[in-house]
């Protein structure tokens, strides 16, 4: 009998909460409490709500070379090494060919000696701005490249609101949109 009463139950739960089904294993829902998925953290400037970051290394033209996600609450400093580590050979020039770009530009957060130690373990030059220094103005006019690939990666509609709840599908989403931003750069 109790076995009964436990399945009645379960199927009340059911009908009322269909709206909240989604795609997965068989019964498997999603409450209000339960919503975000891997890769995600309590992001410090949204009243702690779940959220993901998208780390992004471009070249001087906005084109994205790289990209990794990480949750809201990861330090932007301690995602260099996996970002330098992903950036493909770059082709096409005689001679030997070049694993990495000549020249690194980044604000005041990457501005950690753990950083510009990656920079130099991977061969790249750095100029990335001191704290209590040197200003960010300077590197403004590199700086906005990036900062207009976001724009780009924030104009595709199923990036805008991460609705994704496996890290590996919004990643997927991401390198393709990415690899829309370079086929567009190249028929331009």
């Amino acid at each position: 009998m109790s076995g009964i009463s436990c399945i009645g139950s379960c199927l009340h739960q059911l009908h009322r909460a269909s709206s909240r089904l989604e795609p997965g294993l068989h019964g498997q829902r999603v409450h209000r409490g339960e919503k975000g998925g891997e890769v995600t953290g309590p992001s410090p400037t949204d009243r702690g709500r779940l959220g993901t970051k998208r780390h992004i290394v471009t070249d001087r033209c906005g084109i994205p070379l790289t990209v990794r996600l990480s949750g809201a609450n990861v330090h932007d400093s301690r995602m260099i090494e996996p970002l330098l580590d992903a950036i493909p050979r770059i082709r096409g020039k005689r001679g030997r060919p070049r694993h990495r770009p000549g020249r690194l530009h980044a604000d005041k957060g990457y501005g950690y000696p753990r950083c510009r130690r990656a920079c130099t373990i991977h061969g790249i030059k750095h100029r990335i701005a001191r704290k209590g220094v040197e200003s960010s103005a300077h590197l403004g006019m590199h700086r906005w490249v990036v900062e207009r690939t976001f724009s780009w990666l924030s104009k595709f509609r199923r990036l805008a609101v991460r609705y994704e709840r496996r890290a590996d599908i919004h990643l997927a989403f991401t390198i393709s949109a990415c690899a829309i931003i370079c086929f567009r750069a190249l028929t331009t």
